[in-house]
């Protein structure tokens, strides 16, 4: 039976304004560090490698500078493939996934590929383990003209800035428990709608574009990954968090329409993971493994094209 829930913050029903904004961001604590998880291993990933300082974000607690790699052996003449992580802060295979591949695997690549890689868009959700940003927005619908998250536009103008056509595009994340226990009650409560308790899905799966789902890489993907975790089924209706299952551990979304990191590239194939680390199936350090074999299942696919 499905269960109508409502969130501390604010009226049910009543959409927020600044002061319910105010009062969900001073109620935020950090939990972890971004220097210490992240930007340290930084320095672990190999001289092949550019790091560019693109950005950096001010807010009330602290000062985050935001930060990319890009193949020193870029060739115009290569295809360029976009990898982002942790635009969802909180989702942090998505971050350490992107972090371990530069680390150990992304150079075997270099041959085919220019790579671009942002392992951590939203470095205040990591800390504060959040969906959101500061102002209570979520990055992930906002890769659009005149975004209104500052993570977005500044992933997004540092890909830009560099020019030429990105040809593919990964982007890192997680569905996990605390969606429906703490973001999506939230989520209602901040637009003043009511919120019907949902389902997690127990595994790894795929979001493909519904304008170009690119279904053999997604098979290609899940292939790769079910070697190293195990790939969720659909829920007994035949959809995953409310999606068709168009194929085995795969559903679609109108990536651009939603404003979704996946989208805003435009590249030929495109695809957004999602790993459930809260799963009593899986580690952490399978999680990780996940998003690495994540990004081998779609480079592999890409150089037998």
């Amino acid at each position: 039976m499905q269960q109508a829930h409502f969130y501390p913050i604010g009226v049910p029903g009543t959409k927020w304004t600044s002061k319910e904004v105010q009062k969900w961001r001073e109620s935020q604590i950090i939990q972890r560090s971004y220097q210490q998880d992240v930007v340290l291993k930084m320095d672990q990933i190999g001289d092949e490698f550019e790091r560019i300082q693109y950005g950096e974000l001010e807010y009330d607690l602290g000062c985050y500078p935001l930060f990319g790699f890009k193949s020193k052996s870029w060739d115009e003449h290569k295809p360029t493939v976009l990898i982002t992580g942790g635009v969802h802060g909180y989702e942090t295979s998505g971050v350490q996934g992107a972090l371990l591949f530069l680390k150990e695997t992304a150079s075997q690549y270099l041959a085919h590929f220019n790579l671009l890689v942002a392992p951590c868009v939203s470095p205040w959700g990591y800390e504060i383990i959040n969906r959101w940003n500061p102002d209570a927005i979520d990055p992930n619908r906002s890769f659009i003209k005149n975004s209104p998250a500052s993570e977005s536009a500044l992933v997004m103008k540092f890909v830009q800035d560099l020019g030429g056509e990105i040809f593919a595009h990964i982007d890192l994340h997680e569905t996990t428990d605390s969606d429906e226990q703490e973001f999506r009650p939230a989520l209602a409560a901040r637009d003043g709608k009511r919120y019907i308790e949902g389902s997690i899905p127990d595994g790894f799966y795929t979001v493909g574009d519904t304008e170009n789902p690119c279904a053999d890489m997604q098979a290609a993907i899940i292939e790769s990954v079910q070697k190293v975790t195990h790939i969720a089924p659909a829920d007994p209706d035949g959809t995953i968090i409310g999606s068709e299952v168009v194929q085995h551990g795969v559903i679609n979304y109108p990536l651009q329409a939603l404003g979704l990191c996946a989208g805003f590239s435009q590249a030929k194939y495109t695809t957004t993971t999602e790993v459930y680390p809260d799963s009593t199936k899986a580690t952490p350090e399978q999680c990780n493994r996940a998003q690495v074999a994540a990004i081998i299942g779609m480079l592999d696919y890409l150089i037998a094209l």
